[in-house]
């Protein structure tokens, strides 16, 4: 199971953290991602972390999002800086041991957060 929280609204140019936290005790072996969807498009990678700690991020975050992973708190987050309209979007937690981490699959979907980014 994975519960996200940490969205809501926010100005640009403002920062939001996102966390995920998962249950069982397979975690640190775990690929971790988040994906979002916007209003009208297809739901994106936004940014991952896998077993062995090395980050992935698309071209669109990288530079103003952070992830990462506390395997002793079964928790992984997102660390939005420099936020504009854009980045507007339902944000959802995956977790698995995917093919790729940019496509998947991903075999867990957390609930959705909104990220809502004023103007």
């Amino acid at each position: 199971q994975l519960v996200e929280s940490g969205g809501g609204l926010v100005q640009a140019g403002g920062s939001l953290r996102l966390s995920c936290a998962a249950s069982g005790s397979a975690f640190s072996t775990f690929t971790m991602s988040w994906f979002r969807q916007a209003p009208g498009k297809e739901r994106e990678f936004v940014a991952g972390v896998d077993w062995s700690n090395s980050r992935t991020y698309a071209d669109s975050v990288k530079g103003r999002f952070t992830i990462s992973r506390d395997n002793a708190k079964n928790t992984v987050y997102l660390q939005m800086n420099s936020l504009n309209h854009e980045d507007t979007a339902v944000y959802y937690c995956t977790a698995g041991r995917p093919i790729s981490i940019v496509v998947g699959p991903y075999d867990w979907w957390g609930r959705e957060t909104q990220v809502t980014v004023s103007s």
